[in-house]
C-alpha cells in the first residue's frame, strides 16, 4: 500500500508562507512604532549602519560564508551555496539579535539596548542538484537621538537658551529570491534578485527658552526602494579522502535608489507653515540633475575555506564596496548634520575569518559532543568618513548550535563583541568634531528547521 503525503506538504507550505507574512508584520511593526532596530550616532549619515549579511550560523564565524557549503544550514551569503542541501528537504532559518552598546565621546558616556529580527529565509529543492530560497533581512538601520543646549556665553541677544535636538529612525530591508545549481558535483553557480524598501526619518528641533520666540522643527522623511541582482560561484576540490578546499566569489550590482523625500521646516506656535519643500526622485528630475540621485554601491567578495569531512571547517573572506559615487553628500536627507561634521562616502572593506568544529557528530552518549562550536574575528572599514577620518570596526564572535530532535534541526546561539569608531577629535579645515566610540556586546539566536517534505512513505 502507498500513502501519498501531498496534503501534508501543502499544509507545511501554507505554514511557511504564513510565517513569512508574520515576519513581514514584525519588520513593519518595528518601523512604524518608532522603536529602534539599531542605534548609532553614525547612522545620522547615508543609509545608516549597514547590517552584516548572513544567518546566525555564519555570523558566529566572524561573518564568513562566501566559501561555505553545509547541508545543515541555509547560506544566504553566496547564492551558489543554495544547492548545498538535501534534495528532499525543506529548510527554514529564523534569526534574532539583541545589541548592548556603550558609547563614549570625550568625557561623556551613554548606553543603549536594541532588539531586532535578523532574518527569515526558506529553502526548497527544485530539481536534482538545484534549489531555491526566499528571504527577508535588514539591509541598513537608522537610529539616533541627541540634544545640546547653548551655554550662557553663546546666548544670542535676548533669545535665552536654545536647545538643539536631533533624532532619526527607520530601516531599509531587502527581500530576496535566489536559486542555484551544482554541476559535476564540484562547480556551483547561483543568482539572487534583491528588492530594497523602507523609510528613513531624520528630524531636528531648535527650541527657545524664551516663549516669545517660535521654536523651529525641520527634517526629512524618505520613502525609498531599489532593486538589484547578486551572483555567486563556488568550486570544491578534494585534497584528500577527508579534506577538501572550496573557493567562492560573489558580486552584487550597484543600483540607483528610487522613491521620494519630503523635506520640511516649520515654526511651532503657529499654524502657518513657513517652508515646505517636497522633492521627488523621478525620471524627470533625473534628466535635470542626474548627480543628485543616490545610489547603493556594488560589492565584490572572495573567499576560501578548508573542511575536514563533516567535523571541522575554516574560512577566510574579503569584501570590498566603493561608495564614492553614492551621491549622498548631494542629497540633504542623507548628509544633513547640525554638529558641523563633514560626511563623505568612501570605500568599505571587510576582512573576516572563522572556524567551526564538531567533536563527535554521531556520538550517542554525550550530547555536547554532537554540538557545533564556532568562532571568528573580523575587521571592517566603514563606507563613511567623518572630517576625513575613517570609521573602523573590529570584533570577535563565538557561538554553538544545539541539535534538537531528529534531522538537522537546531538552535544556534552566539555572541559578537567588538568596537566601532574611536573617541578622538578630528578636524577638517576650520571645523572639528569629536568622534564616538561604540563598544558593543551582541547576542544572536537562530532557529534552524529541517524536515523531509518530498518523500512518499511506502508500506507493504
Amino acid at each position: 500500500m502507498m500513502i501519498d503525503n501531498r496534503n501534508g506538504i501543502v499544509r507545511k507550505l501554507l505554514t511557511a508562507i504564513s510565517a513569512l507574512f508574520v515576519c513581514l508584520a514584525l519588520f513593519a511593526q518595528t518601523e512604524t512604532t518608532g522603536s529602534y532596530g539599531a542605534y548609532s550616532p553614525y547612522s545620522i549619515y547615508g543609509l545608516g549602519g549597514i547590517a552584516k549579511e548572513g544567518t546566525a550560523h555564519t555570523q558566529t564565524m566572524g561573518g564568513v560564508g562566501i566559501a561555505s557549503r553545509n547541508n545543515r544550514f541555509i547560506n544566504t551569503t553566496n547564492p551558489a551555496a543554495i544547492p548545498a542541501r538535501d534534495t528532499l528537504a525543506f529548510m527554514c532559518d529564523l534569526g534574532m539579535y539583541e545589541n548592548n552598546v556603550i558609547y563614549a565621546q570625550g568625557s561623556g558616556m551613554d548606553a543603549k539596548n536594541t532588539f531586532n529580527v535578523n532574518n527569515i529565509v526558506f529553502s526548497f529543492p527544485i530539481w536534482r542538484s538545484s534549489a531555491f530560497m526566499v528571504g527577508l533581512a535588514p539591509f541598513s538601520d537608522v537610529g539616533y537621538s541627541f540634544s545640546r543646549k547653548e551655554d550662557n556665553e553663546e546666548i544670542i541677544a535676548n533669545t535665552g537658551n536654545i536647545t538643539y535636538d536631533s533624532y532619526g529612525d527607520g530601516s531599509i530591508y531587502q527581500l530576496y529570491v535566489g536559486a542555484g545549481a551544482t554541476f559535476w558535483k564540484r562547480f556551483s553557480v547561483g543568482a539572487q534578485f534583491i528588492y530594497y524598501f523602507g523609510n528613513i526619518d531624520r528630524i531636528s528641533n531648535e527650541t527657545f527658552s524664551n516663549s516669545s520666540y517660535r521654536s523651529i522643527n525641520y527634517g526629512s522623511r524618505m520613502n525609498i526602494s531599489a532593486y538589484t541582482g547578486k551572483f555567486g560561484v563556488q568550486y570544491e576540490q578534494k585534497l584528500a579522502s577527508k579534506l577538501s578546499m572550496i573557493v567562492g566569489a560573489t558580486y552584487r550590482l550597484g543600483t540607483d535608489i528610487r522613491g521620494y523625500s519630503n523635506h520640511f521646516a516649520y515654526a511651532s506656535q503657529s499654524s502657518m507653515v513657513d517652508t515646505l519643500k517636497t522633492m521627488t526622485w523621478t525620471d524627470t528630475l533625473a534628466t535635470m540633475d542626474k548627480l543628485n540621485r543616490p545610489r547603493i554601491a556594488d560589492e565584490i567578495g572572495v573567499g576560501i575555506s578548508f573542511k575536514g569531512d563533516d567535523r571541522w571547517a575554516v574560512e577566510f573572506n574579503y569584501l570590498r564596496s566603493d561608495w564614492r559615487n553614492s551621491n549622498f553628500e548631494k542629497n540633504r536627507g542623507f548628509s544633513a548634520s547640525s554638529d558641523g561634521t563633514i560626511f563623505t562616502s568612501s570605500v568599505s572593506q571587510s576582512f573576516r575569518a572563522g572556524f567551526e568544529i564538531v567533536p563527535g557528530r554521531n556520538d550517542i552518549r554525550y550530547y555536547f559532543r554532537r554540538c557545533t562550536y564556532r568562532g571568528g574575528i573580523y575587521y571592517e572599514q566603514d563606507y563613511m568618513r567623518m572630517n576625513g577620518a575613517r570609521v573602523d570596526t573590529y570584533g570577535l564572535t563565538f557561538g554553538m548550535t544545539l541539535p534538537v530532535f531528529r534531522w538537522y534541526n537546531g538552535i544556534t546561539v552566539g555572541m559578537d563583541i567588538g568596537r566601532r569608531g574611536n573617541n578622538k577629535l578630528v578636524t577638517a579645515g576650520e571645523k572639528s568634531a569629536g568622534l564616538t566610540s561604540e563598544t558593543y556586546f551582541k547576542i544572536c539566536i537562530g532557529f534552524n528547521i529541517h524536515d523531509i517534505w518530498f518523500q512518499k512513505p511506502r508500506y507493504n
